[in-house]
């Protein structure tokens, strides 16, 4: 007979073996995150493409991010074994610094100033493309095969576009905050030298393919980005202030096409689809806006190219203007039936979007039929006139766009322009102004006109004299815009 012998289980033999393989797991959670991310800026994009649903987009959009950067940063960690210390401490160390400064920005600005900085964040896209681009090459300087070549091709490009942003965005934020005149820069031959810039810049990239190691390679690049830092800044000097707001629009697209190409040089998918989702949106607000100032989508993004952009200097004698007061101007809004109030960047600079959410709300109490008509580029930045609107708790609905509110000026009784010039400026009809066939809101159609400006020594963005400001149904508030309207609702 065979003996048997009996072994106790030990609790450590009952217990299952259980062992993550994290070399395999990391790249699936690190799928899934940037899945779920990608799917949360769609869903951002689509929030913010209404006034409702804007707030909700914006958290959304916050919510991708998170999740991208945390899953990022979760990566990156288990995959540094070697310095785990080291790597998180820079991590910690760069979100501290960068997330301080954005914090602090963004308590700080004012509205006012949102053109400018939304500027000055695309070149740090633009840089950070060519910091990755750089980065990639130094990693892979070049080797013998066709797949190589490719790679450097996307180096190449990279850095191109980000160059370009970058100096592009730099260049913006001066015109925006006035630290460098708006009129365009119109040298001899300038589109000429774009078109050379760009061929060069595609033969260098050529020549990056061909490079056999860091020493042959480096010698190209080097001259790509200082040709597209030159492109990119030229491009932007060449545009009149009076499109910048469409400058603002199109260097968003350009910093989206710049992390989507950081995006193929890192093989990084959540970058290529969010760079490819904010370039593709931006260009076509880019060519939404240029439809609403009838200006050529191809010129503009070409800095220019078959325009002279002009500005206006000309000195008309367009007579006399006549002013009104506060108790006036608020006798002639109780005795009207229909109130259109049309707002520009003034309003913006006086910050007298609260007092003019007050009169609105007076007048509807009294039986007045409000609406605001908002021009497609009113301001320094697409949508800035609805955010400060937003802001004031003015109700969505009765806030107009041109095309749906320009028909219906013939039959308001008053119209108040706070702050606007060129978007309400008559000139555009006139053949040879600078403005010719920019479609504007057609205030003067208005049985009576009350514009609010401060003074009337100063043109407006474009640099074009206003006669809406000189005609028989138009009184002039000149003043502080705060004041004046703060004024109008005391008298009420």
């Amino acid at each position: 007979m065979t003996a048997l012998t009996l072994i106790a289980p030990t609790p450590a033999l009952l217990a299952p073996t259980f062992s993550v393989n994290w070399d395999h797991v990391t790249p699936r959670i690190l799928s899934l995150a940037y899945i779920a991310a990608a799917l949360l800026f769609i869903l951002a994009l689509a929030g913010l493409s209404r006034q409702e649903t804007a707030q909700r987009g914006n958290k959304l959009g916050i919510t991708g991010m998170a999740f991208a950067l945390v899953a990022t940063i979760w990566a990156v960690i288990q995959y540094d074994y070697s310095g785990v210390a080291l790597t998180s401490f820079l991590i910690l160390l760069a979100l501290v610094i960068g997330g301080g400064i954005g914090v602090w920005k963004a308590r700080n600005v004012e509205m006012t100033g949102m053109p400018e900085l939304i500027a000055l964040l695309h070149s740090f896209v633009g840089l950070a493309a060519v910091l990755v681009g750089f980065n990639s090459f130094i990693e892979t300087p070049g080797a013998h095969s066709a797949t190589n070549a490719f790679h450097m091709g996307e180096v190449g490009l990279a850095v191109f576009i980000g160059a370009v942003t970058l100096t592009g965005s730099i260049v913006a934020f001066l015109k925006l905050s006035a630290k460098i005149s708006g009129k365009p820069l119109t040298l001899p031959g300038r589109n000429l030298m774009n078109l050379a810039a760009i061929l060069v810049s595609i033969a260098l990239m050529i020549w990056m393919g061909h490079s056999r190691g860091l020493a042959s390679g480096i010698v190209p690049l080097i001259i790509l980005t200082i040709v597209a830092l030159a492109l990119g800044a030229h491009l932007v000097l060449a545009i009149g202030g009076g499109d910048m707001p469409v400058v603002v629009s199109m260097l968003n697209s350009y910093s989206g096409w710049a992390a989507a190409m950081a995006g193929f040089t890192l093989s990084n998918d959540l970058l290529i689809i969010t760079g490819a989702l904010v370039g593709s949106s931006g260009a076509y607000l880019s060519y939404i806006m240029c439809k609403a100032m009838n200006r050529s989508f191809i010129s503009v993004i070409l800095g220019g190219f078959g325009s002279e952009g002009a500005v206006s200097t000309e000195d008309r004698d367009y007579g006399e203007h006549r002013e009104i007061i506060a108790a006036d101007a608020a006798q002639l809004l109780l005795s009207a039936k229909s109130v259109v109030i049309t707002p520009g960047y003034g309003m913006a600079v006086a910050q007298a979007q609260y007092p003019v959410a007050d009169l609105t709300r007076k007048l509807r109490e009294k039986g007045v039929d409000v609406r605001f008509g908002i021009h497609p580029v009113a301001g320094r930045l697409p949508g800035h006139m609805n955010v400060l609107l937003a802001e004031a708790k003015v109700p969505y609905d009765i806030v107009m766009e041109m095309d749906e509110i320009n028909d219906d000026f013939a039959s308001t009784d008053v119209v108040l322009v706070i702050g606007a010039n060129d978007t309400v400026n008559p000139a555009a009809e006139e053949p040879g102004s600078p403005i010719a066939g920019m479609p504007v809101l057609k205030v003067w159609e208005a049985a009576h006109v009350i514009a609010f400006k401060r003074s009337m020594g100063n043109a407006g963005y474009a640099g074009v004299q206003n006669p809406l400001f000189f005609r028989e149904n138009t009184q002039m508030l000149l003043g502080d815009a705060k004041k004046s309207v703060e004024d109008i609702v005391a008298n009420l």
